[in-house]
């Protein structure tokens, strides 16, 4: 009797040594007692193609792919999910038994189920969201906000035609501001969201001034260090805030259920385990 092949899967990236998702699906796999493996495999840009072709040979059922593959992923894919194709990058992936593979975006999903894990109450009518920055992760933030119901988002990048050109592909709820306007926006913001890298241990400081209304939900993107000075300033005001780490942990769900056939929670014991 033929035994089936061990389920396998990998995070993709170059380089890769500094990724948390091992951890992640390692800690899940043996949660529930599944017969898999999840690798990081770092993989040059020219090696890419040739790469994901094999994997399927090798019994890998999927793969997280990260920088710098996110957009070659897509025009690799056989098919590729609605939302992937709006944010315009990839990071999930599940080989199909016909050949090729499907191409998802989940970043926006994590986004979004971290937000209502940490913030139940959360209203995404309740009135315009700001967003500080216009690079990748932007992009599926933006397309959460607008899946989930918010009715206006102001977008402030540092440079600001990158900000247009996510208006122009996202649509009229877009209102770009000046980034010397985000701190006088925040008056009107029921959501505030940091998608850039500035707070982050190592990177330059967030420059803003929190004038928010009571009720206002304060998140930030940056997870090291955990607490940001964005985040610290919105709880010195009485402001709810959410960290980013949920993110990182919301958006490998929908690929381990993809890949393993059972659906993980993300609960504090995994928390703290990627803040090892």
């Amino acid at each position: 009797m033929k035994n089936p092949r061990v389920p396998l899967a990998a995070v993709i990236g170059w380089p890769i040594s500094h990724s948390k998702s091992p951890r992640i699906h390692g800690h899940w796999l043996s949660k529930h007692g599944i017969a898999g493996h999840y690798i990081a495999m770092g993989i040059e840009p020219a090696a890419f193609k040739d790469t994901m072709q094999q994997l399927p040979k090798l019994g890998f059922v999927g793969a997280n792919v990260t920088i710098p593959h996110k957009e070659a992923t897509l025009e690799l894919a056989a098919e590729v999910t609605p939302r992937a194709k709006q944010i315009g990058a990839a990071n999930t992936v599940v080989f199909l038994p016909e050949g090729g593979f499907r191409a998802d975006n989940t970043d926006g999903i994590g986004f979004i189920n971290n937000l209502r894990q940490k913030a139940p109450d959360w209203d995404a009518s309740a009135g315009p969201a700001l967003v500080l920055g216009a690079g990748g992760a932007s992009r599926a933030v933006l397309w959460s906000l607008l899946d989930a119901g918010v009715p206006q988002i102001l977008l402030a990048n540092r440079t600001r035609e990158r900000a247009e050109s996510l208006k122009q592909e996202f649509g009229n709820k877009i209102s770009v501001i000046e980034w010397s306007e985000i701190s006088e926006a925040t008056k009107s913001a029921a959501l505030i969201v940091n998608t850039t890298s500035l707070g982050m241990t190592g990177q330059p400081p967030l420059e803003i001034t929190l004038h928010s209304k009571a009720g206002t939900l304060v998140t930030d993107l940056v997870y090291t260090p955990m607490t940001t000075e964005l985040l610290r300033q919105a709880q010195d005001k009485g402001l709810q805030t959410v960290d980013g780490l949920g993110m990182l942990l919301h958006q490998a769900v929908p690929g381990f259920e993809a890949w393993f056939g059972t659906r993980p929670e993300v609960d504090e014991t995994m928390r703290a385990l990627v803040l090892e």
